[in-house]
């Protein structure tokens, strides 16, 4: 029996969360645990309460955690108990793995140094301000034990990756089929590099509050890091 474990954080975005759980939920003799510091529900970014299931404290050792991302995560950077609990985890986890911002979540634990990753795209520059990570503007980068994913949808990718990674790629493939991801939006506008430079700018905007307090959270982190003997 293989467990994997999500971080729950409020005002996490749940498409990051749910859309690899939709997948790992499919898994065979897979256990999928919702953990965090209380049971308490956990109110996403959008107003979605989620129902941990198991608190940090109770956690078993997970063969798998995972980091979603969302605004949430500006907390969660100096959050010493969340910190602390993925280090401890990621010492004998066999994967240790993150979709969208949740990635800031594994650098600010020093769980990135040495590895590869991916973020969304709008955090991309802010993962590359920690040191000794390799950042690539990617949907999945698989670096060894380390997996991350990029912005909210890129989510099911990751799931399907890490399902094929644990198990076997017709595995993976059974539960694609099964769930019908056969991705084909509406609109060429996923990515900076394909969106109109309006709707860049807009997305840009509105995100810019909580990215300003995230780098400012960031560079404090990483200046801190730097002085470390």
């Amino acid at each position: 029996m293989k467990t994997i474990g999500f971080i729950l954080f409020p005002k996490l975005t749940q498409l990051d969360l749910t859309g690899p759980y939709e997948v790992f939920a499919r898994l065979p003799d897979t256990q999928v645990l919702l953990l965090s510091k209380t049971l308490d529900p956990v109110v996403t970014e959008k107003g979605m309460a989620i129902l941990p299931n198991c608190s940090f404290a109770e956690a078993p050792q997970l063969d798998v955690i995972c980091v979603p991302g969302g605004p949430g995560i500006n907390e969660c950077l100096t959050d010493e108990v969340l910190l602390d609990f993925l280090r401890q985890q990621s010492e004998q986890s066999a994967y240790v793995t993150s979709v969208c911002t949740g990635a800031l979540i594994l650098a600010a634990a020093g769980l990135l140094k040495g590895y590869r990753a991916t973020t969304h795209w709008l955090s991309l520059d802010l993962l590359r301000q920690f040191e000794d990570i390799e950042v690539l503007p990617d949907r999945v980068v698989q670096d060894r034990n380390r997996i991350t994913g990029g912005g909210v949808s890129a989510g099911i990718d990751f799931g399907l990756t890490l399902a094929a990674t644990l198990f076997d790629q017709a595995t993976a493939e059974a539960i694609q089929l099964m769930m019908e991801y056969l991705p084909q939006p509406p609109f060429d506008s996923g990515h900076p590099t394909t969106a109109p430079d309006a709707i860049v700018a807009q997305v840009k905007l509105t995100a810019a509050p909580y990215q300003e307090q995230r780098r400012k959270i960031v560079a404090a982190i990483t200046s801190a890091l730097a002085t470390r003997p």
